[in-house]
């Protein structure tokens, strides 16, 4: 996977631009707020159809205009492809995908597959389960379109699930007899989710192992354990029909209680990933630097996985954290980015090893 060119127009503090990435690494360097995450941030749109930063699209609308646009062109092992996305005040996104049309964002989420690491994710190990639970979403999605389909399916239930809960105070009787229906649906779509996070998440435990080992060069072993809210054993989420029984029993004995909520306390959106470091809990017991690599190795991980499935690897998109890393990270990562390509920012370029450079200024790019 390989990004050749993007042109943007009228995107965060970017007038006008057309920026060509080389093979490898590509730096963008620059003082702060002159425009080198906005330029990371247009290529990830163009990956997953959604900003890292807002969830609000006409913040990406460069301020005293009507519409931003993002071009892309890529290629895969098969071909040379464009994706286009344009944003317009009070409109719905227009997409088009090698020149064609594409009605929803999630049909083109995996034809540009990225790994973006920023200093966010540097606190994916002592942060809440949302960041986790994130961090499998935007990985999972990029590699089995049907995961993001069911994925959809199961807020948009669990929504009317919800709605359903907090009116059952005032309207019990349908309640009572529609919440069967929903619980089923949402015990179906939440099998089918746990079974890819399972997968994933043991595939993605085995890469993460080895690359802490190779960063910190000492025997400690850390472990990744998916925790879905049915309390199975995680090997059972392999048996989907078993995970689908589980939900939908959690999901019709404790009405009461939902409604006492107001909202559902099962499924996956409930879901967490247990990180250990040597048996223990790394977000009570590791140290900061500790949590820092196993964070870092979460992220490379999430790279091997998808080039083991997909048979090549994705656009590494680096955001600002060689200065969050000490100088044994930041060369255990140099010497990560080799027979890849990666687009880093940076406000200082020096440390990081050889790569096309980019300088950045008030939303304008000039290579050297």
């Amino acid at each position: 996977m390989e990004c050749h060119q993007i042109r943007i127009t009228d995107f965060r503090n970017i007038e006008r631009a057309c920026i060509q990435f080389d093979p490898g690494v590509n730096i963008l360097c620059g003082e702060n707020a002159q425009g080198k995450t906005n330029l990371l941030e247009a290529v990830s749109f163009a990956s997953i159809g959604k900003s890292f930063r807002t969830v609000h699209d006409e913040d990406l609308i460069r301020f005293g205009t009507d519409f931003a646009e993002v071009s892309l062109d890529f290629s895969d092992s098969v071909r040379r492809q464009n994706l286009t996305v344009r944003m317009m005040k009070g409109k719905r996104k227009h997409i088009e995908h090698n020149k064609v049309k594409i009605g929803r964002v999630s049909d083109i989420v995996g034809a540009f597959r990225t790994v973006l690491f920023c200093p966010e994710h540097l606190s994916l190990i002592k942060e809440g389960p949302g960041e986790r639970r994130n961090y499998l979403d935007i990985a999972i999605s990029q590699l089995y379109p049907v995961y993001l389909k069911s994925l959809q399916k199961y807020n948009q239930i669990l929504k009317q699930r919800n709605q359903l809960i907090r009116a059952a105070e005032e309207d019990r009787r349908t309640f009572d007899s529609t919440v069967e229906f929903w619980s089923q649906q949402l015990a179906h779509e939440a099998a089918v989710i746990s079974r890819y996070r399972y997968r994933y998440l043991c595939d993605a435990a085995v890469h993460m192992e080895r690359c802490f080992a190779e960063m910190t060069g000492e025997n400690e072993k850390p472990t990744a354990i998916y925790v879905g809210s049915s309390k199975q054993d995680p090997e059972s989420y392999e048996n989907s029909e078993e995970t689908e029984k589980n939900y939908f029993r959690l999901l019709m004995s404790h009405h009461d209680r939902e409604i006492g909520a107001g909202s559902t306390l099962w499924g996956i959106h409930k879901d967490d990933i247990e990180i250990l470091l040597n048996e223990k809990p790394a977000r009570a017991f590791a140290s900061q630097g500790q949590q820092r690599s196993l964070a870092l190795a979460m992220k490379l991980a999430e790279g091997e996985v998808c080039a083991a499935v997909c048979g090549e690897k994705p656009v590494f998109l680096f955001d600002d954290v060689f200065s969050e890393l000490d100088a044994s990270r930041r060369a255990y990562l140099s010497g990560k980015m080799k027979d890849r390509q990666v687009i880093i920012t940076t406000c200082e370029p020096s440390g990081i090893a050889g790569g096309k450079l980019i300088t950045v200024k008030n939303g304008t790019f000039q290579s050297d």
